[in-house]
């Protein structure tokens, strides 16, 4: 599926506002289509439970295929994305992790901490996100133990077949 035709979810709390506007505005520029959950405004205090479940709900919907949470430091915003069923969100802490999220986790959500990281590292670190894939494989089988998990669903330590450092 082509990720610019199937649109990203975008949501943040007040102490993300800003760099949820800058990010909208860069993937816009880059052709994909942008489907903002709110706030609309940063002149009060938000929830952002809200904004996480909501924009999880768009990528579990298929309305998008990936989404994008930011809040002060991208921990309490991400908890809440992965609360949704489906949702395989990390936070983007480095550009390997950005990387690794998608080949190793098929991560479907990324967060980013406003007062944590600037906003050009935040803006290549989603570019890194959407621009790679999921390598499948034996990683598969770990997605699978996720989905497992959700159902509830007793999951046991699969045989190992593993290279380090991949």
């Amino acid at each position: 599926m082509d990720n610019k035709m199937a649109g990203i979810a975008i949501g943040s709390d007040r102490r993300g506002f800003e760099y949820k506007c800058e990010i909208q505005k860069h993937l816009r520029t880059k052709g994909y289509t942008v489907i903002d959950v709110g706030p609309y405004n940063d002149s009060l205090p938000v929830d952002y439970p809200l904004y996480g479940e909501r924009v999880g709900q768009e990528v579990t919907s298929g309305r998008c295929q990936f989404g994008v949470v930011i809040c002060a430091t991208g921990i309490g915003i991400m908890i809440a994305a992965n609360k949704v069923k489906g949702i395989r969100c990390g936070i983007a802490y480095s550009d390997e992790v950005a990387q690794k999220m998608r080949e190793h986790n098929d991560a479907n959500v990324i967060a980013f901490g406003q007062s944590q990281m600037a906003l050009d590292d935040v803006i290549r670190r989603l570019n890194i996100f959407l621009t790679t894939d999921f390598l499948g494989g034996y990683h598969q089988s770990r997605i699978q133990q996720i989905h497992d998990i959700e159902n509830g669903i007793a999951i046991s330590q699969s045989p190992i077949k593993h290279t380090f450092g991949r």
